[in-house]
């Protein structure tokens, strides 16, 4: 995938995780993990635009296993928010799917990196 392309994907799944976040029911569970969420969710993207200026082979597998971090954070607090019976699995399906196939061009990534490096 293109650098460009991954930079707006990742640009539109914090905007789509700031409307969820924004949708949650007012209760102090959504709210503690609405705000994990929304941290983790927005920090995917902030982190590869990082990663995308980084100055050694080293450096940008070092950014992009934050990124790793991130998007597998946001699942995460996705799949609590469900498992809490907070929210319903239909309101996140997309947004989960979208963050599983992030998640795998970033591992991938990754791995195109690490075997460059050698």
């Amino acid at each position: 995938m293109a650098e460009r392309d991954l930079k707006q994907r990742t640009k539109l799944f914090a905007l789509a995780i700031i409307l969820f976040v924004e949708s949650l029911p007012k209760r102090k569970t959504a709210e503690i993990l609405g705000r994990q969420l929304l941290r983790s969710g927005t920090s995917a993207g902030a982190n590869y635009r990082s990663a995308c200026r980084a100055r050694s082979c080293a450096d940008f597998i070092a950014k992009m296993t934050i990124v790793e971090e991130e998007i597998d954070e946001s699942i995460y607090w996705l799949e609590l928010l469900v498992e809490s019976k907070t929210i319903e699995m239909e309101k996140v399906e997309v947004l989960i799917k979208e963050a599983n196939e992030l998640l795998a061009i970033t591992v991938a990534s990754i791995k195109t990196a690490k075997k460059n490096r050698k």
